[in-house]
């Protein structure tokens, strides 16, 4: 499936894309991890979103960020 960076899509075919569930969707919108705009009482969420949501540049930079985390997470507990 092309995803147009221009095209609006429903959280029902962003989950068909990004293979995930409906729980997770709503997670994601709700941490700020995919943008999405609220009409009536569904999101909508561009293209270019779900892009920046697959791109290996956030990839990385979630990545970094867990590992990060992970890190001092595991200093804490070696003391």
């Amino acid at each position: 499936m092309r995803i147009d960076e221009n095209e609006v899509y429903t959280t029902q075919e962003t989950q068909q894309i990004l293979k995930v569930s409906s729980s997770t969707m709503m997670r994601f919108i709700k941490k700020g991890v995919i943008h999405a705009a609220k009409v009536g009482k569904q999101y909508r969420i561009m293209g270019k979103e779900i892009l920046r949501l697959v791109s290996p540049e956030l990839e990385d930079t979630v990545g970094k960020i867990y590992n990060k985390g992970r890190h001092w997470l595991h200093e804490e507990v070696d003391v």
